[in-house]
């Protein structure tokens, strides 16, 4: 390629400066005294924050953390995940945050996925982990430990007296930065019991940091507030730390959402901006109502997962703020549509349209393949697609360690959703189903088959089918139907299994069982989940 002027300087400022350190560290240096994070009284400025990431961050290299190596964590929202993220950056290690709520059999299924050189948690967790160590096939080589247990015992090396007296200066790297280097890893949840690992590099860290300034927008003098665990996407991305710390604002920490709890939060912090789920809104909006707080210093809400009705968002905008926001997207693409607040409130039912950076398309879908980018369905609301996204800036469009799912859910540069839906002439997206029958349960990716294969191994039940139904509270709840294969079979006994099973945490465990005498099929001996949603079949029992 043939350039008009010598590239070379921009290309080593650029490859090796556009970090989303260098973004922080911007802000270690003009904010030194300005508050970064709260949680529970203790404050910490841009100063102090970057000291205690540089305490875990020398520690962390003095035990042999080298670039690309994978520290694991399975912690709630709290300064030690803070403190984790920022020194995984400046280790160069590969930041692992993973879902608390997963199965002791799922967390050793990522442990062997990713393999990490140390892994950390709160004690919180340690029946969990303690039974996912028994079954995982791979050990860290490094497990410590932070909180404390209702007996205020801890079960191993603790994170403070791990991080205690080691340096404060920033750690000094062998191996220069670069944008593509994988800075995070996530996990969203897959169809079979091999999880999706989805890589983040810096550069895809800080346009989703500009994505988030520019939409909400956001500013220094913000404090954020995540209602949403931040080992999501839309948790520590979406109003949660990457945005905060790069634009310089102050991250509010709650460990886990209370809805009282977190209106006296954003009263007493005066927080500025809330992200969350619209269960979690709900539950805020209920708590409000019963007993109001002052929250004039709230001046944006930023809602994931599903749209509002319009009696929703009407009434958010009088109980909250006006400045209301709507995202849709993925763990592997980040946010990709936004209802603004500026959005006709008649189209609030959708999903919006496509963010600044984004292409978000509705094309015919292929049952068994990628469809055409090209061939597009008519932007008339009515004929039904499938979505999918490019997302070139905040994605690297792959995932780690399964090139079966790399040829699957990716083609000529976009992201095939599995997300059928309509738009209109404005380019409006309105989400109508899953094309892989996933279920959506206050804010959790949900699949049946994982929780079909689980049934299936009860030695009396000859074929399960589990399809999401509508739930005031959680969005979907589980349903299973169930064939026996022995007349005994009771639901009693199906709920006890389902709480045993090492695959299932609380969450996906069918919320009703359906004992049925069959089950509907295609010729090909599929089954028809649509069926199930559409005329429920059996008894309770």
């Amino acid at each position: 390629m043939v350039f008009t002027y010598d590239v070379e300087s921009f290309r080593n400022s650029f490859e090796h400066e556009a970090t989303w350190l260098n973004g922080f560290m911007r802000n270690v240096s003009r904010y030194g005294k300005k508050a970064a994070a709260r949680c529970d009284g203790q404050t910490w400025t841009y100063d102090e924050l970057n000291r205690d990431a540089n305490r875990l961050a020398n520690a962390f290299m003095e035990d042999g953390i080298r670039k690309n190596d994978v520290i694991m964590y399975m912690l709630f929202n709290s300064p030690e995940f803070l403190f984790c993220y920022i020194a995984g950056h400046k280790t160069g290690a590969i930041n692992c945050p993973v879902n608390y709520r997963v199965a002791p059999g799922e967390l050793a299924l990522l442990l062997e996925d990713s393999k990490p050189k140390f892994f950390i948690y709160d004690i919180f967790f340690s029946d969990t982990v303690a039974k996912a160590l028994e079954l995982s096939k791979y050990k860290p080589e490094k497990i410590i430990t932070c909180g404390k247990s209702e007996n205020n015992a801890s079960d191993g090396e603790s994170l403070s007296c791990y991080m205690h007296g080691k340096s404060e200066q920033n750690p000094v790297l062998t191996e220069k930065p670069h944008i593509y280097d994988e800075t995070t890893r996530l996990y969203t949840s897959g169809t079979t019991n091999k999880a999706k690992a989805v890589p983040i590099n810096s550069i895809n860290e800080v346009f989703s940091a500009h994505d988030v300034i520019m939409h909400y927008p956001l500013t220094p003098e913000d404090r954020t507030l995540n209602l949403t665990p931040w080992f999501h996407r839309g948790g520590i991305h979406i109003g949660g730390p990457t945005p905060t710390l790069y634009v310089g604002g102050e991250v509010i920490i709650m460990r886990e959402f209370k809805p009282r709890q977190a209106l006296e939060i954003i009263k007493r912090d005066k927080v500025t901006y809330i992200t969350g789920v619209p269960s979690i809104f709900m539950l805020l909006a209920r708590a409000q109502k019963a007993s109001p707080v002052n929250l004039s210093a709230l001046r944006g809400l930023c809602s994931m997962g599903s749209p509002f009705s319009k009696a929703e968002l009407l009434e958010y905008r009088g109980l909250f703020t006006p400045n209301i926001l709507n995202g849709y997207g993925t763990t592997e693409t980040f946010v990709n549509t936004y209802m603004r607040p500026y959005s006709p409130i008649e189209k609030c039912s959708s999903t919006g349209q496509s963010c600044i950076d984004d292409e978000v398309r509705i094309i015919r879908p292929v049952a068994d393949g990628h469809g055409d980018p090209d061939d597009m369905v008519k932007k008339d609301n009515t004929e039904i697609g499938e979505i999918i996204i490019k997302s070139p800036f905040k994605s690297t469009g792959c995932y780690v360690n399964n090139p079966e799912m790399d040829k699957k859910k990716f083609h000529n540069g976009f992201h095939y959703t599995g997300d059928i839906g309509v738009w209109d002439d404005d380019g409006f997206i309105t989400v109508l189903c899953r094309k892989d029958d996933m279920i959506i349960c206050a804010g959790e990716n949900i699949y049946p088959a994982q929780i079909e294969a689980a049934l299936n191994e009860n030695p009396k039940v000859a074929e399960s089918a589990v399809i999401g139904r509508p739930d005031k509270l959680h969005g979907q709840c589980v349903v299973a139907y169930i064939v026996p294969l022995d007349d005994s079979l009771s639901t009693s006994e199906l709920k006890e299994w389902c709480v045993a099973h090492p695959m299932l945490p609380p969450y996906k465990c069918p919320k009703t069982f359906h004992i049925v005498k069959e089950l509907p099929h295609t010729a090909t001996g599929k089954l028809m989940h649509y069926k199930l949603r559409e005329k429920p079949s059996g008894n309770k029992k």
